[in-house]
């Protein structure tokens, strides 16, 4: 699929300050692959055991400046399926309606998600190939989480610079309520994290992280 065109200025950020979390994003991406290889082959084992199709998953997102870069993360749907019920749900929430189920505002009771799938995802573990994409540099740490193309065709103007700092793979929104928000509360959140964003910011999120994802009993 093409790029998705934006029109954007670059971000404003000191030098040091940029240099400063790439060095941080390398350090940490760099060890978090080190420590968390052998988790992620036996998940993938596990993975391959339970449903047909590849372990790992490669996706097509959007990234800094609206380029298009391959995700990864570890499957966790049936291979062969649709995304037309997502599509119709990020449409409706950007309507302002009112989608959550439960407290969640994600597809409830997904028919596409695995047994094994649920689980990765409820603890975020399906996550954890994107150090791969930090490593390389088409992600950060911290940012707004990569979007698809066509939902980033779909999202209003007024919500562009988000993209114009590298997507990452925690934030606000994960620290904020993560399944329980809406589209337009989490792009609201890209925004003030944009206009906010500094590296001591960068750190406390990412400490705040890991409590945030065991306090949320809505992710999907």
């Amino acid at each position: 699929m093409p790029e998705v065109a934006l029109d954007l200025a670059p971000p404003v950020s000191a030098t040091w300050e940029a240099v400063a979390r790439r060095a941080v994003d390398l350090i940490v991406a760099s060890l978090g692959l080190l420590v968390l290889a052998l988790p992620m082959i036996v998940i993938g084992l596990v993975i391959r055991w339970t449903s047909v199709g590849p372990a790992l998953f490669q996706q097509q997102r959007v990234g800094l400046s609206g380029k298009s870069f391959t995700m990864y993360k570890l499957r966790t749907m049936r291979t062969g399926v649709g995304d037309e019920m997502l599509r119709e749900l990020i449409a409706a929430e950007l309507r302002g309606e009112d989608t959550s189920v439960d407290g969640s505002c994600k597809l409830d009771c997904d028919p596409r998600v695995t047994p094994i799938g649920a689980f990765l995802r409820k603890t975020s573990l399906d996550e954890l190939p994107q150090l791969i994409n930090v490593l390389i540099g088409d992600m950060s740490l911290v940012g707004p989480r990569p979007c698809l193309q066509w939902e980033a065709l779909m999202f209003p103007a007024e919500f562009q610079p988000r993209f114009s700092v590298r997507p990452g793979i925690t934030g606000l929104w994960q620290i904020s309520g993560r399944s329980a928000m809406g589209t337009l509360e989490m792009l609201h959140l890209d925004l003030t994290y944009v206009r906010t964003r500094n590296l001591i910011r960068d750190i406390t999120i990412l400490a705040q992280t890991l409590p945030s994802m065991l306090r949320d009993d809505t992710a999907r």
